[in-house]
């Protein structure tokens, strides 16, 4: 019975959050009457080539609006709309050995994302750039571990975008 007490007590709570229609579990602040997203294909622009990473972003962001949100995904004129480049993709050392020999690696990618929110024109942002990494071992060739750590980058590198667009962190 006391479970039972407080289950409805939980939900009498969370009930004004639902009707107001800016808040939800997933952590974004969509307002109601924003209803549709447009995700242009992120370009490629960075010196060095990696040929899927454009599409894996693009991908990527796609799928996070579709799993979080319940806004309907349009090819062009959303109430939302999102572009972005890649504009860095490059290795560098990151741990240095006694010997001042590499240890470890560290890819880092960066992108520049525009956001805009045709319905509430004071969120929007232009060209804020965000980075990303993951760090391997140098007895590893990049060739051998690019696949896993890009897959490990566009995961952070979705994650921060969302968060810029629609949860406001």
């Amino acid at each position: 019975m006391k479970a039972l007490l407080r289950i409805c007590t939980i939900l009498l709570a969370a009930l004004p959050l639902w009707g107001c229609g800016i808040y939800s579990f997933s952590g974004t602040s969509i307002q109601a009457d924003v209803k549709t997203v447009t995700i242009n294909y992120f370009e490629y622009k960075a010196l060095k080539v990696n040929p899927t990473l454009s599409n894996d972003l693009t991908e990527a962001l796609k799928d996070q609006f579709k799993k979080l949100t319940k806004l309907e995904q349009v090819e062009m004129d959303g109430d939302l709309e999102i572009t972005g480049e890649v504009t860095g993709y490059e290795v560098r050392a990151a741990a240095v050995t006694a010997d001042e020999v590499a240890a470890q690696n560290r890819l880092t990618v960066t992108v520049k994302v525009s956001f805009t929110n045709r319905k509430y024109p004071e969120d929007d942002f232009n060209g804020k750039s965000f980075s990303a990494y993951s760090d391997y071992d140098s007895t590893n060739s990049l060739d051998a571990v690019e696949a896993t750590l890009c897959e490990e980058i566009v995961k952070k590198l979705i994650e921060d975008i969302f968060n810029a667009c629609v949860a406001q962190w």
